[in-house]
């Protein structure tokens, strides 16, 4: 039942149980990067070793985050979530007590299928747990709360990894995911779509990690391999991708439905996303190395580098999304990218001898800058362009394409660039490599702002006055589709940068399924 009040005992578990498992992940997806080069060192890895420590998690992710959410759907989502948290809690001691670079990779796949299972829970309990009128506060409650997570998550990553152990930032996990599975059984109520069809699309969901893991294989390990059997199994991975999508068209219960793609918004705005965060993925990997190897931060400065970009989501993010809400979303989402860009390109001068004032701040202040102008209207935009009863798996399609991006950058940048080995450790050869990407990323981040341009289309309003069914109207948003099909927007909050709006409840401001509008939000 959606009937906890916000301000009630039950409300504020609820809450407290969403901020603690989601602040988990995030907490390590920041501290995963400053803790590389200290990993590297004490295991002995090589830079495809590190890039497969990356990767393995947003593999797992990205493949099955939305077969996460349909599970909360049928089989409780309070149940789900906690088999998620204490899923990712045991995988993280494994992590902190890994002794080989492959002990940590199989790790953090195992982390990664935690996270798919704990990460459309956050928001799906807070969504399906609250009266209607009480989400979009729970919402903002929950948001909020874990954008101090995010901000703390540098400070707290680097000095454990910097005055610890990189071991500690994954123990770290255990007290916390502790708590949270305390919290949820005892407080939280149990929901599930009682109108789910029990039918998952097992066969999509092996076919897609197949396909990126198989891919992500070749660019990995093409030194390995050698550049004919790399190319080899690059395209055996494509063709799983094309299998894939034949089976998602012909089953009748797909993880993603085709349909979906038949908008030409939806497809562009996560064609954008591709795109964009692709860039975000590799800026952030290569920085970090940078600034650790080349100009010789420590763990906690490198995690703290990046913090101007926290910040400024927190400070702004809610006013891109207005800004969007009054203009449509098309300049921001093209504007937005061509800024992050600059902030590629600044960053791209940092090397030896730059200040953190002088080199590193400009451009990472240029860069989360774009990323307030279009986080928020992104989210909107892919959430408008899909029905009402979709909202949910079209959030987690966008979600699941973004982590799919950032892991086939990090793959392929490096060897593109002429890393290989233990380079990562080496300034000068890393040092030359590190410009040649960030130009890269800041390539990608204008063609994202091209794609934007080109193909998104700001919604039409329509005036006030009766509806065809004898409703007022009020001058609600309208999107023309493709083939002249009229759709309702949907206003939707500023999401934080790196949360998941996965799962069957989708992302703040949607309705459930086919369920009437008065659980939708307005920013």
């Amino acid at each position: 039942m959606s009937d906890v009040v916000l301000g009630s005992r039950t409300g504020r578990f609820v809450i407290a149980a969403a901020v603690l498992g989601s602040g988990m992940a995030l907490l390590d997806g920041t501290v995963v990067n400053v803790a590389l080069v200290r990993i590297g060192e004490e295991l002995g890895a090589s830079l495809a070793e590190l890039q497969w420590i990356t990767n393995g998690y947003l593999l797992a992710l990205a493949s099955l985050i939305l077969l996460g959410g349909s599970l909360g759907d049928r089989f409780g989502r309070r149940r789900v979530f906690v088999i998620g948290v204490v899923w990712f809690t045991i995988a993280s001691a494994a992590c902190g007590l890994a002794q080989t670079p492959v002990q940590l990779i199989v790790a953090r796949v195992l982390q990664g299928v935690g996270g798919a299972l704990l990460t459309p829970g956050s928001l799906s309990m807070i969504q399906a747990s609250f009266r209607p009128d009480d989400r979009g506060k729970a919402i903002g409650t929950w948001s909020g709360l874990g954008g101090i997570a995010a901000a703390l998550g540098p400070f707290v990553g680097g000095w454990l990894v910097q005055y610890a152990s990189w071991r500690w930032a994954f123990l770290v996990n255990l007290p916390l995911g502790a708590a949270t599975v305390w919290i949820a059984q005892l407080h939280v109520p149990e929901t599930r779509d009682e109108r789910a069809d029990h039918r998952f699309d097992v066969t999509g969901a092996v076919l897609a990690t197949l396909a990126l893991g198989t891919t992500t294989f070749a660019l990995i390990q093409h030194e390995t391999l050698g550049p004919a059997a790399a190319v080899g199994v690059g395209l055996v991975g494509l063709a799983i991708g094309a299998v894939f999508v034949v089976v998602e068209r012909r089953t009748s219960h797909p993880m993603v439905p085709p349909a979906l793609f038949a908008s030409r918004q939806f497809s562009a705005a996560n064609a954008m996303t591709l795109l964009v965060y692709a860039a975000l993925g590799a800026v952030f990997f290569f920085l970090t190395l940078q600034l650790q190897t080349v100009l010789g931060y420590g763990p906690l400065l490198a995690g703290m580098a990046s913090l101007p970009v926290t910040v400024l989501m927190l400070l702004f993010a809610a006013r891109g999304g207005e800004l969007a809400s009054r203009i449509g979303p098309r300049l921001p989402m093209t504007v937005g990218p061509v800024v992050c860009g600059v902030g590629a390109l600044l960053l791209s001068g940092v090397g030896a001898g730059s200040t953190y004032w002088t080199g590193v701040l400009p451009g990472i202040s240029v860069f989360g800058l774009g990323l307030t102008l279009l986080v928020a209207p992104l989210t909107a935009t892919v959430l408008a362009a899909a029905p009402d009863r979709y909202a949910g798996v079209a959030s987690g399609v966008n979600n699941a394409v973004a982590r799919a991006g950032s892991l086939l950058a990090v793959a392929a940048l490096p060897a593109v660039v002429g890393l290989s080995g233990s380079d990562y450790a080496v300034p000068e050869a890393f040092s030359s490599a590190y410009r040649t990407a960030m130009l890269i990323c800041a390539g990608l981040l204008g063609a994202g702002g091209v794609v934007s341009w080109l193909l998104i289309r700001n919604p039409t309003r329509a005036p006030s006055g009766p509806d065809a069914t004898g409703g007022e109207r009020d001058g609600e948003a309208v999107t023309v589709g493709p083939v002249g099909t009229v759709g309702t927007t949907r206003h939707t909050p500023a999401v934080p940068a790196g949360w998941s709006c996965a799962g069957s409840e989708g992302c703040p401001g949607t309705a459930h399924h086919d369920e009437p509008s008065t659980a939708r939000t307005t920013p």
